[in-house]
């Protein structure tokens, strides 16, 4: 079956940066699981190419940061008191937090601690970075009645909790 609109695909896949260092990979028994024709599921620049494709087929695509992660915004990082914490805080950690532009709760990293304050990043660990991604098309299946309403793939292999 051909990679159409309102298909459920499932992805073998691999990105590297420009280095060709692995950033993110699928495991071999999980691949990655998407309703494909333009619902948000994947980034927009591999939709485009996985169209048409079967399963067995491979693409190899290159995005800019606008295409992936979005460019660094350096706004998006605060320096924040300890004690504003609801745990011991140590680099690396994740902790949602709210925008306080929009409202919408964001994910921050903890990038530094010192003096008694953290700096947080709610930029993608990935953001500012072109991207390669490597993908291996491993199945392909028309999607429910039930998937194409909630705009997202279920099952198994997809999302099925709300």
């Amino acid at each position: 079956m051909e990679i159409i609109k309102n298909t459920v695909v499932s992805l073998n896949y691999e990105m590297f940066d420009v280095s060709g260092e692995l950033l993110d990979q699928t495991p071999q028994d999980a691949p990655m699981v998407y309703l494909h024709g333009g619902y948000d599921g994947i980034f927009p620049t591999v939709e485009e190419a996985l169209h048409g494709k079967k399963v067995g087929d491979k693409i190899d695509v290159t995005m800019e940061p606008d295409d992936a992660f979005g460019e660094y915004d350096a706004s998006l990082v605060r320096i924040e008191p300890l004690d504003a914490f609801p745990e011991e805080v140590e680099v690396g950690m994740m902790f949602e937090a709210d925008d306080p532009e929009t409202g919408e709760y964001m994910l921050f990293t903890v990038t530094q601690i010192a003096d008694g304050k953290a700096e947080i990043d709610g930029n993608h660990p990935l953001a500012g970075k072109t991207v390669r991604f490597v993908a291996t098309v491993a199945d392909v299946r028309k999607a429910s009645d039930e998937e194409l309403a909630h705009g997202h793939a279920h099952g198994p292999d997809g999302h099925h909790h709300h």
